[in-house]
């Protein structure tokens, strides 16, 4: 798995961006959704090795349904996959849960208050992070206690932008609402694609929060196929299907 300092050094909170551990398969042994066509018992398993690498048992795990909305679901106890709402952030105060997100190329984001009293998990692709997920997020970590200029978010493994070709009505969309966007798309052709800069988008998304740091780790899940599942990649592959990787983060342990 692969951590960030800055949430490590937070006392009590725990994390990690989970790879797909160099699996040659098309949806490999560690994917961690259910939908994605593996064997549940197998989907649980890696999972449960998930939670515990970040103190807590399966049954203590709380992902959601995630639809590209900027919805966020507060957990407050334990809620079974079967029950789990349409969201795509999680925020919590309760020591001993643990909170995840998959993708398989949109943004992973952890945060947590630096007094280790709230933390939060959110999944930003571009339409999430264009419609507000993250600042979605970032309030309601404020409104359980957390301080904007005490919190700290990590961006975990997400499709590079040399890998994010998207064509003309997309960056439209986004230079349509602020011209200063257009900062994001570089290597513009002469059919107006170009590339698109997801994580930078989805950092600047949060330091407009305010909130006290935001850290990016660079990896980029289309170009990495040992470590990361990606969707694009399976689609210019046409693979029928594709894996999604994991990312928690808890406070305490039980």
């Amino acid at each position: 798995m692969i951590t960030i300092d800055s949430l490590s050094r937070i006392p009590g909170v725990r994390h990690g961006f989970f790879t797909r551990n160099g699996s040659d398969e098309t949806m490999g042994q560690r994917n961690c959704a259910y939908r994605a066509g593996d064997d549940p018992t197998t989907v649980d398993s890696n999972r449960a090795a998930c939670a515990a690498a970040v103190g807590t048992p399966l049954s203590h795990l709380v992902t959601v349904k995630q639809r590209h909305t900027a919805d966020v679901f507060v957990a407050q106890t334990p809620v079974a996959w079967s029950e789990a709402p349409i969201a795509d952030a999680i925020v919590t105060r309760s020591v001993g849960l643990s909170i995840g997100i998959l993708t398989a190329d949109c943004v992973p984001v952890l945060l947590a208050d630096t007094s280790g009293n709230v933390i939060a998990a959110a999944h930003a692709g571009w339409r999430g992070a264009f419609d507000g997920v993250l600042e979605n997020t970032v309030r309601e970590m404020e409104r359980l206690g957390a301080q904007r200029g005490k919190t700290v978010a990590a961006i975990g493994p997400c499709i590079g932008q040399a890998s994010y070709e998207v064509g003309p009505e997309f960056s439209a969309r986004f230079v349509e609402r602020d011209a200063q966007y257009a900062r994001y798309f570089i290597n513009q052709k002469a059919d107006g694609h170009s590339h698109f800069d997801l994580a930078g988008f989805a950092a600047d998304r949060l330091r407009e929060t305010d909130i006290a740091d935001v850290i990016i780790s660079g990896h980029d899940t289309c170009r990495d196929e040992s470590q990361f599942f990606s969707y694009r990649r399976s689609v210019l592959r046409h693979e029928p299907d594709y894996g999604r990787q994991l990312s928690v983060i808890s406070i305490g342990a039980i």
